[in-house]
């Protein structure tokens, strides 16, 4: 399913925190949202995913403006995983999943195999069927980011979006969540995620969009976008920008800061070695 928006604005109160956004994003395909911190990928994220009622603007996802759906309607079509999400105490990671079936329930519509059906699935794509028993609070950062994962694709929405789905993961739980976001991808549903994560950013997703001060500053393939002068304008730093080997995706190495050269202190001089008088004869 596209997800499409237009001239998005939304903010705070005497802060706007997204300004005239644009994107269209085909089925299918992985986007990655990147910039420094506070310039709006978290809240365009919650925009797009009906929690933060935009300014101005539209999101459309399959041509529906989601904002004129019901929530349960948008909740059919768009799933969010937030940044830090907050589970009840001592509940299972099956019990987890589970919750993910939620915008499925109704009045008429109790518990299916349908739904047993979704839940098992999404323990399958996320390797997390030999955790389905066990308490969600006993498993690593690693183990607990690929349970809400699957939660997330239990809801069984054609658009997936994942505020920062690597943060605070080590490297090669980060490695296999940009993995599994790859291989949900290739099943045809639409990602969008923000990301810290330069280098990961332009690895594994399709297109990279950057924001600065609210706005998209560059959006495209990593290799056409990523560049100095763009981490110059993000960040602030100088960086070379190497091609990894294999895919030639682009690869960021800030460059190291060099104390300017100082003239060297002047040398202490030793004190004078003590001599001896001969006594008078």
């Amino acid at each position: 399913m596209e997800l499409q928006v237009d001239q998005l604005t939304a903010g705070y109160p005497g802060h706007l925190a997204v300004s005239g956004v644009d994107l269209t994003i085909p089925s299918g395909r992985v986007v990655a949202i990147v910039g420094p911190n506070g310039c709006g990928k978290s809240t365009l994220l919650r925009t797009i995913a009906r929690l933060h009622q935009p300014q101005s603007g539209t999101v459309r996802a399959g041509g529906a403006d989601i904002w004129q759906l019901k929530q349960r309607r948008a909740a059919h079509r768009i799933a969010l995983l937030p940044q830090s999400p907050q589970a009840p105490e001592a509940v299972t990671v099956a019990g987890l999943v589970r919750y993910g079936r939620h915008p499925h329930q109704g009045l008429f519509r109790q518990w299916s195999r349908e739904d047993e059906a979704a839940v098992r699935e999404a323990l399958a794509v996320t390797g997390t069927t030999e955790l389905a028993e066990r308490r969600l609070d006993q498993l690593s950062g690693g183990q607990r980011q690929r349970c809400w994962l699957a939660m997330v694709l239990a809801q069984q929405t054609p658009i997936v979006l994942l505020d920062e789905p690597t943060s605070a993961l080590d490297l090669g739980h980060a490695v296999e969540v940009l993995e599994l976001v790859r291989e949900v991808a290739a099943a045809g549903r639409t990602v969008v995620m923000v990301l810290h994560d330069l280098a990961g950013a332009a690895r594994y997703a399709d297109v990279v969009v950057a924001m600065h001060g609210g706005r998209v500053v560059a959006q495209g393939p990593a290799r056409e976008v990523v560049d100095a002068a763009l981490v110059k304008r993000l960040y602030g730093i100088e960086a070379d920008i190497l091609a990894a080997p294999g895919d030639g995706s682009p690869v960021v190495v800030p460059a190291a800061r060099v104390p300017s050269p100082t003239s060297p202190p002047a040398p202490v001089p030793a004190p004078a070695a003590a001599t001896a008088s001969a006594p008078a004869a």
